[in-house]
């Protein structure tokens, strides 16, 4: 069995590499031992969870021999780990390219694929790998998922199937197999499917949250509830099973379980829309408007143009005192649906509470003239029939709850991979720019020393005991003069007073930022070769918001010296800038496998 699918029993073991155990004896016997050394310590580092430290070994050992495939590969899984599926494929291609016949190699691409909705690439991936092993179920089972995603129903009956022939009393595939049937409105064979996955495993969460959801189309509420009780007792922290329970409760005029549902989901996922937005109407319908309130306001914060949560809170705010802010909401409201009859009679009412008699009487005629009835001041409660989807944006439902416009199945592909460095929550800053300092740097992952020959000449020049080094940061140097004294028109020299005046100006920042960018100009003129200096400019480029023009900096920089990493991931936060969202994460995936290991918190991010 491929270890990639092998879940180890004993709490606290990890796998070294969740890879085909003979990818472990095949390390050619001719490379030298420093090679060995660094593939044998990077994976050491993979196994205790070290990914980005892991990198740089593999890194060492790319540059001594390139043209093996292990470190190449061995790259790829720490990328992998690490949310950096961009990145990972590219190390799989060439990993591939010295040696086509590794089996975990392929199945490695094709997740990053799966990862990227590249279904079809995915596919070829497996295709190849499966002529080399055709009995790997994890193989089949990913494909045939794929077939699905691509909406290739009839192919993926089809390898389903075949799977069943060998696979006969594997009950993920008879799931697979039901939700197949359920894709082509087959309820009935879907039914049966199901049943036999809970006969053969009556212990997986996923399948019972699969029956729960034909119960929920089918409006079957006590049937849907009992399954989803099945579901969360084994999969406790899915919060989307918390709000389809919820549903299923409020649908049986349960509304304290409904209520507490959308609590737990909301433990487990804060920012889910679905739960706020109804945990909202429901504490609207049992008088609890202050906290309905807090729920449509963080609705509005992951949605500001939501009109049903505006006209929703525009609710709440007349009903709890505050018909200034009502009227706020209700206007934006009208302004986008103008013959909103219900709105502008509740707008009325604001403004009559105010005093504002002409602006009350001009929405009163609005209505009159429309011979339109309104009640007055009256929300209709919610009723069991009353939901709708969530991209229905008829504001007359906005007192409906909402569900989701299609119940997705998750998909569980076979494979152990995780990150977790890009859990990290980190800024959108840029880095900062490289200065001349007295103190040195210390990166216990990011081994790079800056270097450029007129500072070291400088150095070996000045009779002064401290030493200037060039560092990502902000500069140690009280006073620059002792280091100006011998050439003040250097391309040094103009980098120094740069750099220094820019950090204690007094002036605003926009002429600030104008001084630097010209003293920087001219350090690159004297000195067009320095990487440091072009990538400054574009740093100062990006604080005037001129976003091409910093990446055309960053480029000349990247160009004189590969391994600058901050200059890769600037140019990548500035391609972001500009949409280019592709570039951006192919530099952040470069910048993250250089060491700068809050790339990847933004790639993940940016996938989302």
């Amino acid at each position: 069995m491929n270890i990639l699918s092998h879940k180890l029993a004993q709490k606290g073991k990890r796998l070294l590499v969740l890879l085909p155990f003979y990818l472990f004896i095949l390390l050619p016997l001719s490379a030298q031992y420093n090679t060995d050394r660094l593939v044998t310590i990077g994976r050491s580092a993979l196994y205790y969870e070290d990914y980005v430290l892991s990198i740089q070994y593999f890194n060492q050992a790319i540059s001594a021999k390139p043209y093996l495939y292990e470190p190449w590969f061995f790259r790829g899984v720490a990328k992998y780990y690490l949310d950096d599926f961009v990145g990972a494929e590219s190390d799989c291609t060439e990993a591939l390219s010295r040696n086509p016949y590794v089996i975990g190699i392929y199945e490695l691409r094709g997740l990053c694929h799966i990862q990227q909705k590249k279904y079809e690439d995915a596919v070829k991936d497996y295709n190849a790998a499966l002529r080399y092993a055709p009995e790997s179920l994890n193989m089949w089972h990913n494909r045939a998922l794929c077939r699905i995603q691509m909406k290739e129903y009839d192919k993926a009956q089809a390898e389903i199937d075949t799977m069943l022939h060998h696979w006969s009393r594997n009950a993920s595939i008879y799931a697979m197999q039901s939700e197949v049937y359920l894709l082509q409105a087959d309820t009935t064979k879907a039914l049966e499917s199901l049943q036999k996955s809970i006969d053969i495993d009556a212990y997986n969460g996923q399948v019972w949250a699969m029956r729960s959801a034909i119960s929920l189309a089918r409006q079957e509420w006590k049937e849907a509830e009992d399954f989803l009780d099945k579901a969360l007792h084994l999969l406790p922290r899915n919060g989307s099973l918390y709000i389809n329970r919820a549903l299923a409760r409020f649908n049986q005029n349960n509304l304290r379980g409904a209520m507490s549902d959308y609590d737990l989901a909301l433990d487990y996922e804060p920012n889910n829309f679905l739960a706020h937005y109804n945990r909202g109407l429901l504490r609207a319908q049992v008088g609890d408007d202050n906290r309905a309130i807090t729920d449509f306001d963080f609705v509005l914060k992951l949605e500001p143009d939501n009109l049903m949560a505006l006209y929703n809170r525009a609710l709440l705010l007349e009903r709890t005192g505050n018909p200034r802010a009502a009227i706020r909401d209700y206007s934006k409201v009208i302004d986008e649906y103008p013959n909103f009859w219900s709105g502008l009679q509740q707008r009325a009412q604001c403004y009559r509470s105010l005093g504002m008699t002409r602006q009350a009487e001009q929405d009163e005629f609005r209505i009159l003239k429309a011979q339109i009835d309104k009640r007055n001041g009256y929300q209709p409660r919610l009723s069991k029939k009353q939901m709708r989807k969530r991209s229905d944006e008829d504001i007359e439902k906005y007192n409906q709850l909402a569900v989701a416009d299609e119940q997705e199945m998750e998909h569980e592909y076979q494979s152990d991979y995780r990150g977790r460095v890009q859990n990290r929550r980190v800024g959108m800053d840029y880095m900062p720019n490289y200065v001349l300092s007295t103190e040195q740097q210390q990166n216990p992952v990011k081994h790079y020393v800056a270097y450029d020959r007129q500072v070291d000449s400088l150095n070996h020049t000045l009779s002064t005991d401290k030493q200037l080094y060039i560092v990502c940061g902000s500069t140690t140097i009280k006073d620059p003069s002792p280091w100006l004294q011998s050439d003040s028109t250097s391309a040094v020299a103009c980098w120094l007073r740069a750099v220094w005046q820019a950090e204690r100006d007094s002036v605003d920042i926009p002429s600030r930022t104008i001084n630097l960018l010209d003293n920087l100009s001219e350090a690159v003129r004297l000195a067009p070769a320095n990487a440091y200096l072009l990538y400054n400019r574009g740093n100062a480029y990006v604080q005037c918001l001129d976003f091409t023009q910093a990446i055309e900096d960053y480029t000349q920089a990247i160009a004189l010296d590969q391994n600058l990493a901050e200059a890769y991931y600037n140019r990548g936060l500035a391609h972001l800038a500009l949409k280019q969202e592709a570039e951006g994460i192919n530099d952040l995936s470069k910048a993250g496998e250089l060491g700068l290991y809050q790339a990847y918190s933004i790639i993940k991010r940016q996938r989302k």
